[in-house]
């Protein structure tokens, strides 16, 4: 009995992370998102730390259509102690309406995360992304740096869905060649 209490408490906490994909309480995704031009490729600005990322610099997200009609992810990044390229490719898809910018994105099996476009600018040049709760949070760029008054904007519009903008890493691009 004791090994079927056990199973039955890991297979509960691996389904309560499967399904953390709908956005933070009182936290709004972008009405109107159109996939298309959200394609290509994405620079990480910041983010709060991680397990996944952790120790990585000139971070990059490319976002491709899937024949299924969902996202094909890669992400990719150096880690300068390995001193190597790590790459995680993955998929995503909407979880509701296509014009609500919530999905779930899966990079290891049928385990999906939140993936929510909290604040996106018209041009969709800069992106703030949160995953399933406040402890997951992004700042993309379609260009490896942001002006300041781009972050500042975006930092409180973090800061004022309560996120722990304090805790943000900004992280480091074009220190190497980014097509290596």
């Amino acid at each position: 009995m004791r090994l079927w209490s056990k199973l039955s408490v890991l297979a509960a906490t691996l389904l309560s992370v499967a399904c953390s994909i709908t956005p933070p309480k009182d936290v709004k995704v972008v009405d109107n998102f159109q996939l298309p031009r959200y394609l290509g490729t994405w620079y990480e600005i910041a983010r709060l730390d991680h397990s996944f990322e952790r120790g990585l610099d000139n971070v990059s997200a490319n976002y491709q259509l899937r024949d299924d009609g969902g996202v094909k992810v890669i992400n990719r990044g150096y880690n300068s102690k390995k001193q190597q390229w790590q790459e995680s490719v993955g998929k995503a898809y909407f979880i509701g309406s296509p014009q609500q910018a919530s999905l779930k994105v899966s990079f290891f099996g049928p385990f999906y995360g939140g993936y929510n476009v909290i604040d996106l600018d018209d041009d969709y040049q800069h992106a703030l992304i949160a995953g399933p709760n406040r402890e997951y949070l992004w700042i993309l760029s379609r260009t490896p740096t942001i002006d300041s008054q781009t972050k500042d904007r975006l930092v409180a519009v973090a800061k004022n869905y309560g996120f722990p903008v304090d805790e943000l890493i900004w992280v480091k691009q074009g220190e190497i060649g980014l097509g290596q």
